[in-house]
C-alpha cells in the first residue's frame, strides 16, 4: 500500500476525479476496433450453464445445485475447490491461441485474470489459489502475454474480483465445504451475504477486502503491464469509489513510467465520465456517440465460458455487429470460451476465422477509421443498452453504415441486394451530410467497377455481378 501511495504522490495522476480527467484514450485503442475477450478458468471444468456455476451450485434447488449432487456428490464432500486439481490446461498452447487471434483480425486480447470465483489465472503472492501454484502449475497469463505480443497483439486483462465479496456465501446456508473461519487469502473468503445488486450505498465490503482487491489489481499491473484493464460490474458501489480512484492514478502513472498510455474499461458509471472508457455489456448504442466506447459480448448467447451445446451466434451476425459498433465510434470486444484442457471449441474457432476472412478484405473500412457525420441509415433499429443481444438484428439492403479515413468514405451495405442496386440517401445531391463532390467509387474485394449517379433522392450505385452473404463495402473517394 505504501508503494501505491508513493507512485500516486510522485506521478502526474492523482487519486481525484479532476486529475484523472486528464486521461486520454490511447491512439492505438481508437484505431484497433476489435479485440478478443477470454473467459477460461476452474468453472470450465464442470462447464454447466456458465461461469456462475460456483455461486449457483450452492443455491439449493437450482439447476446447478441438483446437477452437482447428481454428478459429483454432496457439497461437503466435493465442493467447488475440488475442481481445481481437475483444471489442468494440459492442451493449452499460447502460441496456437495467438495465431488464431491474429487470423481473426483482432488487435488486442483480454483474458479474465480473476473471475468471481476467486481463482487467479496467474502467479500471485497474495493467495495460493492460483494457476501457478495449483491446477495447471503454470503462469498462464505470462505465457499468453509473450505469445500474443509476439504476434503484435496488445495484451490486456480483466478483474471480476469485486463480486467475490458475496459470490460463495450461499454455501454457508447448509452443510457444505464453505465453513468458518475464513481468512484473507482463503479461496472462499469472505463469502459475505449477497446484497441487493442495485443498492449502491448499502452492504459495502470492509477495508480488509477492499485493500486486498486493490493489491490484487496493482499486482496484475506490475507483473503483466497490460494495455487495458477491464472491470466488471459492482465496483460502482460507494465503498469502492476511493479505491477506484487510487487504482486509476496508480495504473495511469505506471503507464507513464512504461512510456505508453493505458486505459481502464468500466460499466454503470463506476468511473467519472471522461476518466476511463465506458463499456456496454452484451449491448450497444443505437446512435453515434461523440466519445469512444466499447461493447463486450460473446460468440454464445447463453454463456461466457465453454459449455456443451452453447447457443452460438452466426459469424454474419458478429460481423454486422462489428460494423455497426465501429460506425458509432465504438470497439467490439468479442468473448470466446476455451475448454478446461485449453483447446478452443470448433464453433468459436470457425466464427473467429470467418471474421478474419471478412476483415482481410474489408479491414480498411474498420481499422484506423473514424466515425462520419452520421453513423448510417436504413429502417432497422438496433436495440440500445446492456443485455440486448439475445436476438439477431435482421439488417436489410437499405441499412448502410459509414466510416471515414482521409479522403475516403466507406459505405458498408449490411445485407447486399440481389438486384445489385444500392441507394445511399445521405449522399444525395445537396445532402445535409455531404454537399461536396464524389470522384470515384470502388468495391472492396471485387473486380467489378460499379456505375453510379446522384440525384436529389440518393446516390444510386449499380452492380451486375456482385453476390455476397456478408456485408459489402463501397470505398467512395471524395473531393
Amino acid at each position: 500500500m505504501e508503494a501505491i501511495e508513493n507512485t500516486i504522490t510522485n506521478g502526474p495522476f492523482k487519486d481525484d476525479w479532476d486529475s484523472l480527467a486528464a486521461f486520454e484514450v490511447p491512439a492505438w485503442y481508437r484505431k484497433a476496433k476489435f479485440g478478443i475477450f477470454i473467459h477460461w478458468g476452474v468453472y470450465s471444468v464442470p462447464a454447466f450453464r456458465g461461469e456462475w456455476y460456483p455461486r449457483n451450485m450452492y443455491i439449493k434447488d437450482s439447476e446447478e445445485y441438483n446437477h452437482h449432487i447428481r454428478t459429483y456428490g454432496e457439497h461437503k464432500q466435493f465442493g467447488y475447490k475440488d475442481f481445481i486439481p481437475m483444471f489442468q490446461a494440459e492442451r493449452f498452447d499460447a502460441e496456437e491461441w495467438a495465431e488464431l487471434f491474429n487470423r481473426s483480425g483482432a488487435k488486442y486480447v483480454m483474458h479474465v485474470a480473476e473471475h468471481h470465483d476467486g481463482f487467479q489465472m496467474y502467479k500471485s503472492d497474495l493467495s495460493p489459489f492460483n494457476a501457478y501454484a495449483m491446477g495447471p502449475g503454470k503462469d498462464l497469463l505470462a505465457e499468453m502475454k509473450t505469445a500474443f505480443e509476439h504476434k503484435g497483439l496488445e495484451f490486456c486483462v480483466s478483474s471480476h474480483r469485486a463480486e467475490h465479496w458475496f459470490f460463495m456465501s450461499r454455501g454457508k446456508q447448509f452443510d457444505s465445504d464453505i465453513v468458518e473461519p475464513l481468512t484473507c487469502g482463503d479461496f472462499y473468503w469472505p463469502a459475505m451475504p449477497e446484497p441487493d445488486h442495485q443498492d449502491l450505498a448499502g452492504s459495502p465490503p470492509d477495508q480488509a477486502f477492499l485493500d486486498d482487491w486493490l493489491l490484487r489489481c496493482c499486482e496484475l499491473v506490475d507483473r503483466y503491464r497490460p494495455k487495458i484493464f477491464y472491470f466488471d460490474w459492482w465496483i460502482q458501489t460507494t465503498a469502492f469509489k476511493p479505491y477506484l480512484k487510487k487504482f486509476a492514478a496508480y495504473y495511469y502513472n505506471r503507464g507513464v513510467e512504461w512510456g505508453y498510455p493505458v486505459a481502464i474499461n468500466y460499466k454503470h458509471d463506476a468511473y467519472m465520465f471522461g476518466t476511463a472508457v465506458p463499456d456496454v455489456e452484451r449491448g450497444q448504442f443505437a446512435e453515434l456517440k461523440s466519445y469512444f466506447w466499447q461493447t463486450d459480448t460473446a460468440v454464445a448467447r447463453n454463456s461466457w465460458c465453454y459449455t456443451p451445446g452453447n447457443d452460438y451466434k452466426s459469424s454474419l451476425e458478429v460481423i454486422q455487429s462489428l460494423i455497426d459498433i465501429v460506425s458509432k465510434n465504438g470497439s467490439l470486444l468479442l468473448n470466446i470460451g476455451p475448454k478446461a484442457d485449453g483447446t478452443i471449441p470448433d464453433e468459436d474457432r470457425e466464427i473467429l476465422l470467418a471474421i478474419g476472412d471478412w476483415l482481410r478484405i474489408n479491414g480498411e473500412s474498420i481499422y484506423e477509421t473514424t466515425c462520419w457525420k452520421t453513423f448510417g441509415e436504413g429502417p432497422t433499429e438496433v436495440r440500445e443498452g446492456q443485455f440486448t443481444d439475445g436476438s439477431t438484428t435482421a439488417f436489410t439492403s437499405s441499412d448502410i453504415r459509414f466510416t471515414t479515413k482521409g479522403q475516403y468514405l466507406y459505405a458498408t451495405v449490411m445485407a447486399y441486394p440481389e438486384d445489385g442496386l444500392v441507394r445511399i440517401h445521405a449522399l444525395k445531391e445537396h445532402s445535409k451530410h455531404y454537399h461536396g463532390l464524389i470522384r470515384d467509387i470502388h468495391i472492396l474485394g471485387f473486380d467489378e467497377k460499379p456505375t453510379w449517379e446522384r440525384d436529389r433522392d440518393s446516390l444510386l450505385i449499380r452492380t451486375t455481378t456482385i453476390q455476397s452473404i456478408v456485408p459489402v463495402v463501397f470505398k467512395i473517394e471524395l473531393e
